[in-house]
Order: structure tokens, then C-alpha cells, then sequence
């Protein structure tokens, strides 16, 4: 069977869950967003909990290699607590829930302060869950390496007389290339764009600032695709990635063939002002756009964004005005299509949205099934 990797996205609403399910059968789940209404059969969400059990079932597993929180909105991590098997507790363990071999987290997940009516919250699980990972120093990967989260842990690392450099080999550099991954073994390697140190140093952290954004490269023989995978991040982030990324020499990896856009199409991910009919980007947000390549694609995960009157007086995102700046963009760089989570392929009943990476290029697909639905393609495919 030919070599392929697979990226699905599921329709949770305003709410993002992404699987990338490598060839070699590596499976990596970015974010969370389980909507209770979804498991009932008048709501267009899907019940994201069954539909991940069933396929992981189906490859006959109860694990993913990967869980990684771009950040801790609900609407990233809601019903994780209760899906996962938790290690820093047993009340948390057991009971067919879904283990993690690795979870991912931005530094700001450890920090981030609760109080004590917030003990239960789903943010501050992560977060116990989190710290004792990294206390143990192993299955776990923390992003970026800010001094407030080392005056927590290097007193703790004393009390269990370690040296206060033990765990450095878990911390991850905007910058680097994520650890475990190659493309010479799966195909596949993950090069973080953020955070930053400064998102924890500067005073108060700002989620979105904070979050995982991630250029996720697939090889398929001698050609590579890039899936750029953002989470809640706004104009201003993503002028901070493209400027640091050029000063740094690493222009590809602004490069996309797929682009999950951020904070499900809010015009605040291109610039402060909306615009009556149309957002009209920042600079460098417009140029991190135009790195689009030929036949890529955009994925809004949000409800669905009609263009009617309406729409562009919507104060919540998504915004039909940042949508039509979206849809330009692609045209200019001869891309293939503009897709809507909850739109496809239909809004009464959305599945899944997979896309494929082989050697047809990187190619969406209408079915929910990892298995072998129908190619949908606006022209033929590239060759290599």
C-alpha cells in the first residue's frame, strides 16, 4: 500500500481537535473539545469521545502517542479530564480511559494560578497533571523554558536531590525541532514557532500568546508538504512568528499547504479592525498568507460562516469579513479551497475532515473514515 499520513479534524463547533495519524501508525492529537450536546442526536457536533475510541479500536489501541494543549481554553481541552487517563492521581486512571505516552504543553499551562473555588476546573487537572509529569521527568515535553517556571521546579528538584539542570532535556525551544519524530523514520518532524519565553516573563500570561504553534512537515519520497498548525493565536503573534522565523534563516517553515487558521475565523487573527466587508490583513500576517503554496488548503474550526447580511455584524468569531480575506488569499496563491469544520459536508450533520499526504500531494477527502473515502479535488494532482 502506498505511503500516506493523515490529518483529521473534527466538527466540535467554536472548538478545535486535530489527529494526525502517520503511515508508520504513530498517532499525534492536538488539542481537545469533547461537547456534551454531541452526544445527542440533534446536535451537529460530533461526539468526539466515541468517534476517537472507535478509531483507535479500530487500530487496536488505547493510546495515543501524542496529546498535546495548545493552550488551556475550554474550548482546547474541554472533557479531557475525564477522556484521559491521568497519572498524578488514581481517581483518574482506569475505566477505559485513553492513556498518553507524551503529552504536550506550553510552559504556560504549569503556571498558570487558581483559586480555590478552580480546583476541579479542567485547566488546573492539566496543569497537576503536567507538573507531576515533569517533577518525574519523563513522558512529557514542555515548550519554552521561562525563569517563573524554573522558580518553581528547580526547589522541588532540590528536595528530591537532583541537579537543578535534570529535567532541561524537556524543555523545547521556539525554534527547534520537536524530539521523537524524523523524517527519515515517520515522515514526519515538528518544528515549534512558539511560545516564546517572553509569553511568561512579561508579566501576565495571555493564553493565546502563550500557546503551541507548530510547522508540521510531512515527507512523502522525495517531496514535502507543511501543515501549519495555530492555535488562538492573534495578528500580533503571528507577526512576532514571521519576524523571528526570518531573522532566524527560517523562512520555509512559514511555508503551508494546509493552514488551520486561528481562533476559528476571528478577524482578530489578521488585524484589530474587522472591516465592513472584508479584513484587510496586517503586513506580515498578509505575508505569512501569501506563503501559501499552489493547491493548499485553509481549515476554519468553527461553525459555519454564511455569507449573508447578517453575518458581518457578528461580534463572536467566527467573521464572514476575515473569512473573504482568507478566501482571497488562497486565490492569489492558487489555492484549492477555504473549508468550515461544521459546513462539511453539510452544516445539519458535519464529519470529519480528513486530508490525506501521499503522493497525490496533500489531498481532502469527504469522509469521516481514516480508512479510504473519495479524493475531492478542484484539479488534478501534483505530481511528486
Amino acid at each position: 500500500m502506498p505511503e500516506s499520513h493523515m490529518i483529521t479534524f473534527y466538527p466540535v463547533g467554536n472548538g478545535d481537535t486535530t489527529q494526525i495519524a502517520l503511515s508508520g501508525g504513530r498517532r499525534v492529537l492536538l488539542d481537545f473539545c469533547h461537547r456534551e450536546k454531541g452526544e445527542g442526536s440533534d446536535s451537529p457536533e460530533i461526539d468526539l469521545k466515541a468517534r476517537l475510541k472507535e478509531e483507535l479500536a479500530k487500530a487496536k489501541r488505547d493510546y495515543f502517542d501524542v496529546v498535546g494543549f495548545t493552550h488551556a481554553d475550554l474550548d482546547h481541552i474541554q472533557g479531557s479530564t475525564s477522556f484521559f487517563e491521568l497519572k498524578h492521581a488514581a481517581k483518574y486512571q482506569g475505566n477505559g480511559r485513553i492513556k498518553i505516552r507524551e503529552l504536550w504543553v506550553p510552559a504556560a499551562m504549569l503556571l498558570e494560578e487558581a483559586g480555590n473555588d478552580e480546583q476541579q476546573e479542567e485547566f488546573v487537572l492539566l496543569r497537576q497533571e503536567a507538573r507531576h509529569r515533569l517533577l518525574e521527568g519523563k513522558d512529557i515535553l514542555v515548550f519554552s523554558k521561562p525563569q517563573a517556571l524554573m522558580d518553581w521546579l528547580e526547589p522541588k528538584l532540590k528536595e528530591r536531590g537532583e541537579a537543578v539542570s535534570a529535567r532541561d532535556h524537556l524543555f523545547i525551544d521556539a525554534g527547534s525541532l520537536v524530539p521523537g519524530f524524523s523524517l527519515d523514520r515517520d515522515g514526519v518532524e515538528f518544528f515549534c514557532h512558539s511560545p516564546f519565553i517572553k509569553h511568561c516573563d512579561e508579566g501576565d500570561i495571555i493564553r493565546n500568546s502563550a500557546a503551541l504553534v507548530f510547522n508540521v512537515r510531512f515527507r512523502i519520497g522525495s517531496a514535502h508538504y507543511d501543515y501549519l498548525a495555530v492555535g488562538d493565536a492573534k495578528w500580533e503573534d503571528l507577526e512576532d512568528i514571521v519576524s523571528t522565523t526570518r531573522y532566524h534563516k527560517n523562512d520555509d517553515r512559514l511555508s503551508w499547504d494546509l493552514y488551520n487558521i486561528p481562533h476559528h475565523c476571528s478577524y482578530l487573527a489578521l488585524s484589530d479592525e474587522k472591516g465592513d466587508r472584508e479584513t484587510v490583513p496586517k503586513s506580515l500576517v498578509k505575508e505569512l498568507l501569501l506563503q501559501g503554496k499552489r493547491d493548499a488548503y485553509i481549515v476554519s474550526s468553527s461553525k459555519p460562516i454564511p455569507d449573508a447580511k447578517d453575518s458581518y455584524s457578528e461580534v463572536q468569531p467566527p467573521h464572514i469579513q476575515a473569512r473573504k480575506a482568507y478566501e482571497r488569499a488562497l486565490r492569489d496563491v492558487g489555492g484549492r479551497k477555504f473549508i468550515v469544520t461544521m459546513e462539511e459536508p453539510n452544516a445539519n450533520r458535519p464529519e470529519p475532515l480528513v486530508f490525506e499526504v501521499g503522493a497525490g500531494g496533500m489531498t481532502w477527502q469527504r469522509s469521516g473514515s481514516l480508512g479510504a473515502p473519495a479524493i475531492v479535488l478542484s484539479r488534478p494532482p501534483r505530481a511528486g
